[in-house]
């Protein structure tokens, strides 16, 4: 074990011995010969240990580590002291020191000393650095303390300086767009640019123009150049959410950029180089997809290289409440209104609802007790029907909510009244999650993105 070690010895004799041992072993040294010498030292150059010599021409041994204890040196201590001190070293065994060296000691007892000493230390920072770990109710643009997203948040921070491609899974409103924006700002690129692009919510025969760009006059409305997604990216990151629902001819396209690393924008002739970061999301399975023929299996092992899933709230216990409690001082302070906090049957009307909506519902219920009612405490009576009935009594939290339309449809009516009924009734039982409604429906979501353009250009 390679370490730096800071040698604090005033007898020139023995400080000389000691570096040779020191040299030998590989360590990185230096050497002090009083404690002021040294305190300065520690604090600028930060050694993985200390050898300290009790007896110092300023001040103590002991008074030393009191000082670097003071100035925070995370150094590991090691005293060295002659055969009639021994009670001294105990007692700076007390102050802090790992252990302590008779003099004069043996080169082997020496290594043992010190690599005990520093097998120490690495251990308590690792398990320091777990403690953090799993006690972080945050990360990114997560909230969240649950094992479940522990392991998420370790995972995109493992990945984070890598280039190699995230592909992302989990429900709608699980928070696949926070996980992407997170990983980027993690990684060497958070200067750079960040683009997302829903797949699922772009015409399929302007879906080649977003992503890689087009030139003036390649098809009819190309009254310019436009860069695309791919190129707006170069240098960062980009986020193809939802690429489950991307048509089979686009994928082809897809995997060439992402075999090349070149575009050609539709119309262009010229293929540019890009560099970009690919972080794709889906709330679909999307290896039943590829079984199913309806995602390319050489696309999918191409983008299919760093997992990760995200859990459904659910399944995330606690984290319900501290989401919940973050979501209303936030819509509060943004509404101007005072409320605080839940009381008791509130808190456990969330945290007994399933969620199928996800994070996304929930903000949704929570910007609407918050716009609708006031006062300093969110009750039960101000949450919508929907979450004080959707858990039944004795239920389990994951148990699946039945999907009911809020409306009583006549026998017979026009299709598009019942069509515009139905899309309506799935919208408000998920929250107004489009994504999730379109799988409801069994449509794609972009079907119910230009239906909501069609009517709103009606009303």
């Amino acid at each position: 074990m390679t370490a730096r070690v800071l040698l604090v010895e005033d007898t020139p004799t023995q400080a000389e011995i000691a570096k040779i041992m020191l040299r030998d072993f590989g360590h990185d040294m230096r050497h002090a010969e009083t404690g002021a010498q040294a305190l300065s030292m520690a604090q600028e150059w930060q050694p993985d240990a200390i050898l300290v010599d009790l007896m110092l021409p300023d001040f103590s041994g002991i008074e030393l580590m009191r000082r670097l204890k003071a100035a925070k040196v995370d150094a590991t201590c090691i005293v060295l002291t002659a055969h009639g001190s021994v009670n001294t070293a105990v007692e700076a065994m007390r102050e802090g020191a790992t252990d302590f060296l008779l003099k004069p000691y043996a080169a082997a007892r020496l290594r043992v000393t010190l690599d005990n000493a520093l097998e120490k230390r690495a251990l308590r920072k690792e398990l320091d650095t777990a403690r953090t770990e799993l006690g972080r109710e945050s990360f990114g643009g997560f909230i969240g303390a649950s094992p479940a997203m522990q392991a998420v948040y370790r995972t995109l921070e493992s990945v984070a300086a890598s280039k190699a491609t995230v592909f992302i899974t989990g429900e709608s409103g699980t928070g696949k767009e926070v996980a992407a924006e997170t990983l980027h700002q993690a990684s060497p690129r958070r200067n750079k640019p960040f683009v997302a692009l829903n797949c699922g919510a772009i015409p399929r025969d302007l879906l080649e123009s977003e992503i890689f760009g087009h030139v003036k006059g390649a098809f009819t409305g190309a009254t310019e150049n436009r860069a695309g997604a791919a190129r707006s990216a170069d240098g960062g990151t980009l986020f193809l959410d939802e690429i489950g629902e991307m048509p089979m001819e686009m994928q082809v396209k897809l995997l060439r950029f992402v075999q090349s690393g070149t575009v050609t924008p539709v119309g262009g002739t010229r293929a540019e180089a890009v560099d970009v970061r690919l972080v794709c999301a889906t709330n679909r399975d999307i290896l039943a997809e590829v079984q199913a023929g309806r995602f390319r299996e050489d696309l999918y092992y191409r983008l299919y290289v760093v997992p990760v899933s995200l859990p459904p709230l659910r399944m995330r216990g606690e984290d319900v409440l501290l989401i919940a409690r973050h979501l209303l001082r936030n819509f509060a302070r943004e509404e101007g209104k005072q409320f605080q906090r839940f009381d008791d049957e509130a808190e456990a009307a969330i945290r007994a609802y399933p969620w199928p909506g996800n994070v996304r519902q929930l903000q949704n219920v929570l910007r609407n007790a918050v716009v609708l009612h006031e006062g300093e405490v969110v009750t039960r009576a101000m949450l919508p029907g929907l979450l004080l009935h959707g858990a039944q009594a004795g239920a389990p939290v994951s148990a699946p909510v039945a999907v009911a339309p809020a409306f009583a449809a006549p026998l017979i009516e026009p299709l598009a009244v019942s069509e515009k009924k139905l899309i309506l009734a799935a919208l408000e039982h998920t929250g107004q999650d489009v994504p999730r409604a379109a799988a409801l429906l069994e449509v794609n979501p972009s079907t119910i993105y230009r239906k909501l353009t069609a009517w709103k250009k009606e009303a």
